[in-house]
């Protein structure tokens, strides 16, 4: 603090002494002028944190000080000082991005607040968060030992992801270290909870949470009532964490009515989560109920070509007469094209978007060292998000469905999660190929890096043969081939993958808005 240099600027600064005594016992560093042309010799000679201007001065006025100011050191801090409480000379001042504004008298404590306010509030706002959280600590780490529901884990995950967002802003990187280390721990215990829980959830009768092959029939449908029109965005791989990120962004057009989290099936991946929310069914009842358009692991073709025919099927076992339309969107051009035609929307009860941004992002191989370097972290990754979606056709579409009054939901079919360790798998050439699942015959791997399902049925997914069974990478790992494993390791280790279990890929955001 004793290195703070405050330049104050008053054509009667000698009237200002007491004021400066005071500011020197605090350990701040006072410089003075009094003319605007002295104090911007002053600010071309050396550097200072603030200026405190008096807007009534001879010769070069306070505003016209500032003027020059902006141009020199366009980041300086300038704190307006002023008898006048004209508006213009506010409105001025303000338009030309003053840190803060005084009126005459000032007292000590004024200045003193006014700097705080503006040169240690990060600081401030750092020691009360980094505190606060270390608090938390001991709380979120005496939980995660004792959870044993889904909704325990769907509440500390929330907890994870608020801290993450706070401490984000403050440069203690000791404290994103310890949350780092938490947030794994959080994963092992989450993976144990899986294991033992996740195949109770599909008996009948069983407390289980809202999951992909029920979400739209029992969180989409109740907001289709009263033949309300409703937008319903799924963006694939959204984390909540990301969710979050960008939900300030829709605050001028909608207001959240609910918020909620669900569970991803397993796998976390695009072609069993997504078809599941779309068709209302789990994998193996998709194979046997439509054969024409599930594919399993090892088949050609896309594994998400027929979501409007899934959906299409559910509304009509549904009794759901709706007028919809549905659309897909894996390219800038296709966003642009829904922009322009949407108004020929307007009178659809159910407009259906799935936007294919992240896996556009994440799945862009030829440019994966971009994209590492563009989101090496979670944070980072966030920060793109938040990037991609203020200007993106999908921000462009939400204005116009609140615009002509639609509800607005957001969700998505998994989350993601940054893949940092290798476990080795060896299967036979028909094994899948993703990196956080794999499904085939005679697998070998670690037993204690995976969750096996040696019993697919039981979870409700398709065999391929009868000796077919599943594994789910834990936490942070994603599964590599001995052969060729170095090449291998290098070219996926910190990228953004899903199909396995952690908190980020299987607890994910639902989200209900009403146009202001």
């Amino acid at each position: 603090m004793s290195d703070i240099k405050v330049l104050w600027v008053d054509d009667e600064i000698d009237l200002l002494k007491p004021h400066i005594i005071f500011l020197e016992n605090k350990n701040y560093k006072v410089t003075t002028a009094q003319s605007g042309t002295e104090a911007l010799v002053e600010i071309k000679n050396q550097n200072f944190d603030i200026v405190f201007l008096d807007e009534n001065m001879p010769g070069l006025t306070g505003l016209e000080t500032l003027a020059e100011i902006k141009e020199y050191r366009a980041t300086l801090p300038v704190v307006m000082i002023t008898k006048s409480e004209e508006e213009y000379i506010m409105e001025e001042a303000i338009g030309s991005k003053i840190a803060d504004y005084l009126i005459k008298p000032v007292n000590p404590h004024q200045i003193l607040l006014s700097l705080k306010k503006n040169l240690d509030l990060s600081r401030l706002v750092s020691e009360k968060t980094t505190s606060n959280y270390q608090q938390e600590f001991r709380k979120i780490a005496m939980d995660m030992s004792m959870i044993n529901t889904y909704e325990g884990w769907a509440e500390l995950y929330q907890k994870l992801v608020y801290w993450e967002l706070e401490l984000e802003g403050i440069e203690d990187s000791g404290m994103f270290e310890i949350l780092e280390s938490q947030k794994t721990e959080a994963n092992n215990q989450f993976c144990k909870f899986i294991d033992k829980n996740y195949p109770s959830w599909f008996e009948n009768n069983a407390d289980a949470p809202t999951m992909s092959h029920n979400l739209f029939r029992d969180k989409v449908v109740p907001q289709l009532k009263n033949s309300e029109r409703t937008l319903l965005v799924v963006i694939d791989n959204l984390r909540y964490d990301q969710w979050k990120a960008f939900e300030p962004f829709l605050s001028s057009i909608y207001k959240k009515t609910n918020e909620e989290l669900f569970y991803s099936i397993l796998p976390t991946a695009t072609q069993y989560a997504r078809n599941a929310i779309f068709s209302g069914l789990m994998p193996s009842e998709m194979e046997k109920l439509h054969p024409e358009y599930w594919l399993n692991d090892t088949e050609d073709g896309g594994k998400n070509m027929y979501e409007d025919k899934f959906l299409e099927a559910q509304l009509k076992r549904l009794g759901l007469d709706l007028n919809w339309s549905y659309h897909k969107i894996s390219s800038i051009k296709q966003g642009k094209r829904l922009v322009e035609s949407f108004k020929s929307h307007k009178d659809e009860n159910l407009i259906a978007v799935v936007y294919n941004f992240v896996d556009m992002l994440s799945h862009a191989k030829t440019e994966m060292e971009v994209i590492k370097e563009l989101a090496s972290n979670d944070k980072s990754y966030r920060s793109l998000t938040q990037s991609w979606f203020k200007n993106s056709p999908l921000m462009e579409i939400i204005q116009q469905a609140a615009q002509l009054g639609f509800k607005l939901i957001i969700t998505t079919d998994h989350g993601t999660i940054n893949v940092k360790n290798p476990s080795k798998v060896i299967g036979d050439k028909n094994t899948s190929l993703n990196l956080r699942y794999k499904t085939g015959k005679s697998l070998t791997y670690d037993d204690k890096d995976v969750l096996a399902a040696k019993s697919p049925k039981s979870i409700h997914l398709p065999t391929i043969n009868m000796s077919s069974s599943y594994i789910f990478a834990k936490g942070d790992l994603f599964f590599a081939y001995p052969n060729n494993y170095n090449h291998y390791v290098g070219y996926y280790r910190n990228t953004y993958q899903h199909g396995g279990v952690s908190l980020e890929e299987m607890i994910i955001p639902f989200a209900v808005l009403e146009p202001k």
